[in-house]
């Protein structure tokens, strides 16, 4: 797990909607109870704060860090996708969204971007330039972010009962891939590592099930093989998680220092 994943779980678990700037020192202790050397934690922190993700507040000679409202929405959304959404699709209402597009083929970089966007957004390739992803999936952001709203078409559609859905959600989707990823996450949670160390347990496993349910489209569980690993990979996470809270929440209050946010500033890039 990379050190600005941990951050920003980190951030999301005590910082998110509190109105607080925490201590670089705070930060630096919490990451290497996961193994994050000081100098690590120091250059994601700096590498946020470039990448407008962070901004510095100065008290003395203590460096404090706010989250800017880029980094609000990443944090907004993933407590949607674990505390709302999930990773079982158990309520879809059979409603598709389709989209088509036709690029030039000397635009091969604006199709890899294309497609990239479309498949963090939930989408599969049904066919050529015909992508499909369940539910309602608002792709304007991506349209207009790519400049393809001229070459873009968007539909909301139902499948006719000549489809059949299961083997369409297996060609469009790398299924097996995807379950790996769940088994593996069930293996590994099974003797739960970090087990003398809540914190860093918590840390851990939130930043792992996040970085898996942020990689699943959430395809309706209906038309999943009936072994659908996510399903026990999410009741894991959900038990283990509440185990561990509240003594990590003990283990991050002696060492958790703050101070009141200030407004983020419209570029830092101070060292």
């Amino acid at each position: 797990m990379r050190p600005q994943s941990l951050m920003l779980t980190f951030l999301g678990d005590y910082l998110y909607r509190q109105g607080r700037c925490v201590y670089s020192g705070t930060a630096i202790a919490v990451l290497g109870r996961l193994g994050v050397s000081e100098h690590a934690t120091r250059s994601t922190l700096g590498r946020m704060v470039n990448r407008g993700l962070l901004y510095r507040v100065r008290r003395g000679r203590r460096m404090y860090f706010g989250l800017t409202p880029r980094t609000v929405a990443i944090l907004r959304d993933g407590h949607v996708r674990i505390w709302r959404t999930g990773a079982v699709n158990e309520d879809w209402d059979g409603t598709w969204t389709l989209l088509g597009f036709s690029l030039p083929e000397a635009w091969q970089r604006q199709r890899h971007d294309l497609r990239s966007q479309l498949a963090w957004a939930g989408f599969g390739p049904l066919q050529g330039g015909l992508w499909i992803a369940p539910g309602r999936v608002d792709v304007s952001a991506i349209v207009a972010e790519l400049g393809l709203a001229t070459r873009v078409r968007v539909f909301r559609a139902h499948a006719d009962e000549l489809t059949d859905v299961a083997q369409l959600v297996h060609d469009a989707y790398d299924l097996d891939r995807l379950a790996q990823r769940y088994r593996e996450f069930a293996d590994r949670w099974s003797d739960p590592p970090y087990r003398a160390d809540p914190l860093a347990a918590h840390l851990a496993i939130v930043t792992e099930w996040l970085r898996i349910i942020r990689l699943d489209p959430r395809l309706p569980v209906r038309h999943l093989p009936a072994d659908w690993p996510a399903i026990p990979a999410q009741k894991t996470f959900q038990h283990l998680e509440a185990e561990l809270a509240t003594p990590a929440a003990a283990a991050v209050a002696p060492i958790f220092e703050s101070v009141p946010e200030e407004t983020a500033p419209a570029a830092d890039s101070g060292g």
